[in-house]
């Protein structure tokens, strides 16, 4: 099914460009294709927009984010047995030493290397199950804190 829109795509660009009479929209090489480049270095690259509706990725060996919850109910992950939760007052050192979260890639070496969407997806997601996370710690020691109000404003 990929391969046939990825056909389509081809033969549609091909014929626009042909009524164009633009030759340098579209790039062939060694099985690769190009929009907007002469240098392709994937099955289709686009130098420049994409509008599309929807983009479907394919999560092909990846390991959804379920090692943080894991970890949080059992005690361990059994998915990526070398997680662990790094402390708030952690996450505070390395937040103003780096300048980013912990495992996302900083701004430089983004604008070096791109990303690729499937792997930022999953370490966004990582980082929203880690901040639910840090959200129920802070709320049991809120409700620990709010008991010990009430237990010294009784005494009194």
């Amino acid at each position: 099914m990929k391969n046939i829109l990825l056909i389509v795509i081809v033969l549609v660009s091909i014929h626009c460009t042909a009524q164009r009479g633009n030759s340098n929209v579209l790039y062939e090489k060694n099985g690769k294709i190009g929009i907007g480049t002469n240098t392709p270095d994937e099955l289709l690259t686009v130098k420049g927009k994409i509008h599309t509706q929807e983009v479907i990725v394919d999560l092909q060996g990846a390991v959804a984010p379920d090692y943080v919850f894991e970890k949080y109910a059992d005690g361990f992950s059994i998915l990526k047995p070398s997680y662990q939760l790094i402390s708030l007052p952690e996450l505070d050192t390395f937040i103003k030493k780096h300048k980013h979260l912990p495992g996302v890639p900083s701004a430089t070496d983004l604008d070096e290397e791109g990303m690729s969407l499937k792997e930022m997806n999953l370490l966004l997601l990582e980082k929203v199950e880690e901040l639910t996370l840090y959200t129920l710690q802070q709320q049991k020691e809120l409700e620990q804190l709010k008991s010990q109000v009430e237990q010294l404003s009784s005494k009194r």
